[in-house]
């Protein structure tokens, strides 16, 4: 009896129908890596789809409704003002509108009837110019004023400063009475007179009341 042997041909046959063969696996990879790719797209297409929509909402959120105002086509076209166009401020056509913001600081016609009390120093005229009320400046030419008369004995300067002072800060007392020993001083006898009478007008029971009134008193028995 002869031994058992394996055919090649046996071999082959037997090992080519228990698998796939390799055209059919490359088949099913392709199919399989399509479906993949399809998914992936449509779910980026759905995404893109989404996204316009919640743009479209939120633009169209955002525009206010423009409102329709109705034209009267039977009325009479514009007129050409460019030679001289309208103005805001009620100012007619040619004349400065400076004249509107000017500040009138003249008092009014009845105020020297009512307010008697308010002419100190200077009668009441027309002013076309003023100086702002300033405290601190007016206490600090007063001071300079104070050494003018203490150390340099310039009486000169030192009504200069007082005056000043009263400028800044009408109606001083301290200014008005210091400005009046200085008048007194240089022998301006109506000057010092008013300032004097300034000043008790101003501060009847002041500091200074009592030299201004024998200073007064003196003053006018001359």
């Amino acid at each position: 009896m002869k031994p058992a042997t394996w055919s090649p041909k046996y071999r082959r046959c037997c090992t080519s129908g228990d698998g796939e063969s390799p055209s059919a696996q490359r088949v099913l990879n392709w199919i399989s890596g399509f479906q993949y790719n399809m998914g992936v797209r449509f779910r980026y297409l759905i995404l893109a789809v989404l996204c316009l929509w919640f743009t479209g909402i939120a633009v169209a959120q955002d525009q206010q409704p423009v409102e329709q105002v109705p034209t009267d086509k039977s009325a009479p076209p514009p007129k050409d003002n460019r030679k001289s166009p309208p103005r805001s401020d009620n100012v007619p056509a040619g004349e400065s509108s400076s004249k509107q913001t000017r500040i009138d600081v003249s008092p009014p016609s009845d105020d020297a009837k009512k307010h008697p009390e308010a002419e100190l120093g200077d009668s009441a005229s027309d002013v076309d110019e003023f100086t702002p009320y300033n405290p601190m400046r007016a206490m600090k030419c007063v001071e300079i004023g104070d050494f003018y008369v203490k150390v340099k004995q310039n009486y000169p300067a030192a009504i200069s400063r007082y005056r000043e002072a009263l400028e800044y800060k009408p109606h001083d007392a301290e200014a008005t009475f210091k400005l009046a020993e200085v008048l007194n001083k240089t022998g301006d006898t109506a000057g010092a007179v008013e300032n004097y009478e300034a000043y008790l007008k101003i501060l009847p029971n002041g500091p200074y009341a009592k030299r201004a009134q024998e200073a007064l008193d003196k003053l006018n028995k001359q």
